[in-house]
Order: C-alpha cells, then structure tokens, then sequence
C-alpha cells in the first residue's frame, strides 16, 4: 500500500479572529489523530495546520489508502460457560460466535488462556483496515465536532440532492468549499453539506484566478500563495507581518519600533490574508494625552501598531496591516488616518475634561457606586482600604507611611468615575496617577494610586514606592477577606473576582519585597475593617495564600518534597521562604540528610503516638550511654545552630545540626524509647522532643524521607 500525503481544507466566510489559531490548531490536531488511531497515517505523521481568516486547512504525511489489516483476539466467556462436561459447545457460545460472524466450526479453533483464576476462551480473527474514504470521513467529522467553537451559526444551506429544498448547518461561520486530497486524487468525503473537490478561493480581491485549483496535497501552500495571493500558513503570515513591522519602522528610522503585542500580532494575522505593512501617522497636538490613551485607542479599537521613539515615548507615526497591495496605497494610508483621528479626539476630549475635576473632589461619587451587595458600596470599601492601608503602613514605616498609604487609598478608586476609565476600563490607576500629578500632589502619591493594582497579572512589575506597596497590598486584603468573609470563594476554574490572582499579588509583594510582616497578623489587620459584615475567614484565607505560595514555587523549580518541607511549618514571613527553601536543598545534598529525615519522621510518629507525655530533661535520668552522648551532642550542636537560625543563616543551621547523625542513630539502635519505668520514659520522651524541635525549625525535615 502505496502512502501519500493528504490535504484537508473547511473554506469559510471570516472566522472570529482572536479564536483562529486555536481554532486551526485543534482542526490540525484532531484530524491528524483520527487518522493515526485508525492507522491510516503513522505515528510519526507529520500534521501541519494552515488557518487563514477564510479558511482551516491540515496537511498530514504518510497516509495509506487503506490501513493495514489487523489481528483482534476477543474474549468470549470462561470456558465452563462455553464448553459443556464432554466439550460441547453450549448455546451461549454459539450464540456468540454468530453474534461475530461465525458458526459452530470455529470452535476448534478458539484459544484456551488464563483470565484471572479462571481459563476463558478466545476467538481470533482479522479485522480488515479502514478505506481512507470512511476514515477521512470518521476523522472529520470528529475534527469539526471538537472545534472550540466560541459561538456557534444556524444557517441554511441548499440541499445537494435531485429534490429542491435547504438543510440547516450549525458551524462558527458559513461554510463555503471542501477540499480533500489525498496525492493527487479527491477523497470523496462530505462535511456541512459540502462535497470535496480539488477546488478552493484566494484572496477576496487579489486572487490571480478564481477559483484556484490544486494539483495535489504537497502544492498547496504554493498555490495558494502563486495563485490565491493568500499565505496560508498562521506563523508563516505572523512571522511576515513581525518582518515588515520591523523593516517599516526602520524607514521611519530614529531608533523608531513597533510596540510590541503578541496577542495583537495574532489577532491582526487572524485577520489578513497577503498582509501590507503602511506607515501612517496623525497631528503631533494629540500627543500632549498620555500616551497609555493613546495606544489602547490605537490598539484596541484599529488593531494599529504604535511607533516608539528610542527612548519608548509614543511618536506621530503608527502602522497599519492592510489586507490589499494597491499599487498606490495613499488611499489606504488616508483613509485609516481619516478614521484614527476621532478616536484621538474622542481621547483628548476625555483628559481635558476629566482635569477640569480634581480626585477630591471625586471621592463622595464613590459612595453612590455599588461595589457588592452584601459589601455596599465603592465609598465603603474605599474606606475600608483605607483603614487597612494605614494599619500596614503604620506597621512597616510609622505615621509618615501611614499617612501617605492613607491619601492614595482615599483617591485611588476616583479614576472609576472618570470620561476616560469609562471609556477604557483597562487605563483605571494610571489615569489615576495622571489626575493626581496635575491636582498638584506628591510623585509618591501619584505612583501609589498608578500602582495599586500591581501586579495585575503573572510576571507583571510591583509598586515603584512603598506606599504604592502598602496600597496595593491593602487592596487585595479587602478584596480576598470580604469575598472569603461573605462565602464567596473560587471554584473549580470560575474565579469571578480573581482571589487566586489577588492571592499570588500578596505573595509576591510579601517575597519579593521582604516585608517583615507577618501573615497572620496581616489577614488580622484586615478583618476588623468590615465589622459586622463577615465572618473571621483568616484561617481558611490562610490555607489559600498558602496553596497560591506552593504553586508559585513548584513552577520555580522547586521539589515538591523541598516545598512541603518548609510550608509545613507555615513560615510567617513569606520573605524568608526563599532562603529557607535554599538551605532544604542544601541539607538534602548531604550525605547525613537520608538518616537525619528518616530518623526526624521516626521521631515525630513516636511524639504523635505519646501526646501529652514527656517532661523536661533531666541529665541524672539519662542512664544509657546512647541517649548520654546524644545529650551531650545536642548541648554542643543545637545553640550553635539556633544561633544561625536567628540570624537567618538557615543553610548553615540545618548544616550545623548534620552532626547529630551519629549520635541520633546510635540513640534508636542503643535505647528503648518506651522503657517500663515511667519517669526513664519520659525523660526519654522530652529528649526527642527537644531533639525535634531543633531539628525542624527551619523546615519539617520528615518531608524530605523517602
């Protein structure tokens, strides 16, 4: 059986952009994996997808014609239910062996093999390989059935059949063509009411014929581009597109760049064909609004490409992605300045007039918008804020921290009652630092109110000044503590108030920053700032932030074992966790840390097993020799260590008390722990207590035994 490559393409009417390249990766995927799972195509297959705004398309390598026939062996039933005393077979066999195409004279020829304690008996046969036709057509199928169609279309399609009459499809846009070729030959197979053909369309106004036809599988890319002007291939297109954004900016020159987007590179390759890269630009008065206004309006609503200066401020000039190459494109050019001009007017319009009010004077609008029903309003929560932001700045640098914290919290939310927030939600806080700076207060209060959303995302900056620091944290606390007050908590992956990223924001800052700060003591702060209107959540926000720490670490490249150790312990100054975490890893490398772990997770079993029982040590009580020299060694071993430990020399701790593995081993081998005499037991007892808080003072070792 001969194998060659196949084509598949769906052409449609314009996809939803920002769901194209998922929407051809899953296209691609599921097909080349129907394929394979039929053995059709090998396992190796290469699958290579093409999504263009008109069309998902897949390529996939080494199909057969027909797939190799293949030997099934079934099981039918135990042999004592097939086979009657004198080995007969019994109805229930027959029945099923003609339930499989077979009579009575293939039981002769039915296996014996063991099934459990019982013999059963089997039937072989060959089951004959898939035909392309009916795989392709089974691979489709499943393919369009498994799209991540964001939002599905009912529409009407003329039925291909001798009576006249329409069948309603449902797909994410109307389908228009169908192609299927395997080599050189069409595949008969059907999807959405269309038959495949060897046929397709181009490029909508540049298409050199139409309709473009396709020689074979491995000639349609090229086609495409030689006949239909279209580039098929989703990176193929974005990695043209990156190039004449670049080799654009280089002709305005100055050390001008495009501002860099990926998710607006992607969208605006969902959304042209043969894409053409045309410098435009608007009036220079428009640039005295901030820039951030600026690019959103470009971005978001043109699907433009900023140009930054050397020094990353916004210039006059912008690019545009154009889906057609006139030979004079001043038209095109015009136009799109024609078109960006109102919304830079629309933007300018908004600074002005939102200057005109200062965010004091917004603060008592805040009171007539509600935040959440069972939490009241933006005025309660901004004062509720407040009161935690002047909590933690008091905590962490006295009253001029404190007051700095307090005045951003009160102004922070006001942008939220501006022109511009109201018409670019994403801006909130940074107009809030721009209002600020023209009201005539501080840079630190400017910054702090910019900054209190940081980090807004993974991998996004922190506050710039510790009152934005104080601020932002003292946001997320109202957010978390309020939402896990009132019984509102995240489940499964629905996240509406997004606690888990507010969570990872507190982690952050409480790390990144070494605030000595105490957790606890800062979801206490919290919560008397809501009265009445929740219920104490610290202990179960506690387990939260905790799991978010956990997962932050995992995906930094710490052992689960090396997290567990020191998040056992529930460290209270997140910004030791680190060095904590670097000493795990430093002991663990040691050659005494195997019996040290097993002997410190030996130990605590033994404590669980005696709670309550113990007393202090007695040295007039240690009578074995064994448990006199691990006495003596932890006189001489365990200050020293505690000494590191409060000065946050926490490798060199764990370090210090690697001595104790001979004495600790010679204890279990030498002395009974449970000794009959009661006092002995529980001097005994007090020993391995004191042992075992020494030992896990920087982390629970016991984690780390195998």
């Amino acid at each position: 059986m001969t194998a060659q490559n196949l084509l598949v393409e769906l052409f449609v009417e314009e996809l939803p952009p920002k769901a194209l390249k998922k929407l051809g990766d899953a296209f691609a995927t599921v097909l080349g994996d129907q394929l394979k799972a039929q053995g059709l195509a090998p396992a190796d297959a290469a699958v290579t997808a093409f999504a263009s705004p008109r069309r998902l398309a897949a390529h996939v390598t080494g199909v057969l014609a027909r797939a190799a026939d293949k030997a099934v062996s079934q099981k039918l039933m135990p042999v004592s239910v097939g086979l009657d005393a004198n080995g007969q077979p019994t109805p229930a066999l027959l029945k099923r062996l003609a339930a499989l195409g077979a009579d009575a004279s293939a039981v002769a020829g039915l296996k014996r093999a063991p099934d459990g304690k019982a013999e059963a008996l089997f039937h072989d046969s060959v089951a004959p390989g898939a035909e392309l036709a009916s795989g392709l057509q089974k691979a489709l199928d499943e393919a369009i059935a498994k799209l991540p169609i964001p939002k599905v279309m009912s529409y009407q399609l003329e039925t291909d059949c001798e009576l006249p009459g329409w069948s309603s499809v449902n797909f994410v846009r109307p389908a228009h063509g169908l192609v299927a070729l395997h080599g050189g030959s069409v595949v008969p197979v059907k999807a959405l009411g269309l038959t495949a053909r060897h046929t397709t369309q181009g490029h909508r106004f540049e298409a050199q014929v139409s309709p473009v036809v396709l020689k074979d599988a491995d000639s349609y890319a090229a086609t495409l581009a030689k006949d239909g002007a279209v580039i098929a291939s989703f990176a193929e297109r974005k990695a043209e597109i990156a190039r004449q954004l670049a080799a654009a900016a280089a002709k305005v020159g100055g050390g001008c760049r495009p501002i860099e987007d990926d998710a607006l590179l992607d969208e605006v390759t969902a959304l042209v064909e043969r894409p053409n890269v045309l410098i435009c630009e608007f009036e220079t008065q428009f640039l005295d609004v901030p820039q951030e206004c600026l690019i959103l309006t470009m971005k978001a609503n043109q699907k433009y490409f900023p140009l930054l200066d050397a020094q990353g401020k916004l210039t006059h000039r912008f690019l545009v992605v154009s889906n057609i190459s006139p030979a004079d494109p001043s038209a095109v050019i015009g136009g799109n300045e024609r078109v960006v001009r109102p919304r830079l007017a629309d933007a300018k319009f908004f600074f002005d007039q939102d200057r005109k009010k200062t965010l004091a004077s917004r603060v008592e609008g805040l009171g007539k918008v509600v935040y959440h029903n069972k939490l009241g309003t933006q005025g309660e929560r901004m004062e509720r804020v407040r009161a935690i932001a002047r909590a933690i700045g008091q905590q962490l640098g006295g009253e001029v921290l404190a007051q700095q914290a307090d005045t951003a919290a009160q102004l922070a939310k006001t942008d939220l009652l501006t022109d511009m927030v109201g018409e670019f939600p994403e801006l909130q806080g940074i107009m809030g630092g721009y209002y600020a700076r023209h009201d005539g207060l501080t840079e630190d209060i400017a910054f702090a109110i910019e900054d209190h959303y940081r980090p807004r995302f993974a991998g996004d900056e922190l506050p710039r000044n510790m009152a934005g620091v104080v601020v932002a944290l003292a946001d997320k606390l109202e957010t978390l503590v309020g939402m896990f007050g009132i019984g509102n908590l995240p489940t499964g992956d629905k996240d509406p108030f997004a606690l888990r990223r507010h969570a990872l924001g507190v982690v952050r800052m409480l790390v990144e920053k070494n605030l000595p700060i105490d957790l606890s003591a800062l979801l206490q702060s919290a919560v008397p700032a809501f009265g009445a209107l929740i219920t104490d959540p610290s202990a179960a926000l506690s387990d939260f932030i905790y799991d978010r720490l956990a997962g932050g670490l995992r995906e930094q490249g710490y052992s689960a074992q090396e997290v567990d150790a020191v998040l056992a312990l529930r460290p209270s100054r997140l910004g030791e966790v680190a060095l904590r975490l670097q000493a795990v890893r430093a002991f663990a490398a040691l050659p005494e840390a195997p019996a040290l772990a097993a002997a410190n997770k030996r130990i605590a079993n033994i404590l669980k097993k005696a709670e309550g029982e113990g007393a202090a040590v007695q040295e007039a009580l240690l009578v074995e020799a064994a448990e006199k020299g691990l006495f003596d060694a932890m006189q001489a071993t365990v200050p020293a260590a505690n000494a590191k430990f409060d000065a946050e020399d926490y490798t060199g701790s764990l370090q210090a008390l690697a001595a104790l593995r001979a004495p600790v081993d010679a204890f279990f081998d030498g002395v009974m722990v449970n000794a009959d005499d009661p006092a002995l037991k529980a001097n005994r007892l007090g020993l391995l207590r004191e042992l075992h808080q020494a030992m896990n003072r920087v982390a629970d070792l016991s984690r780390l035994a195998t």
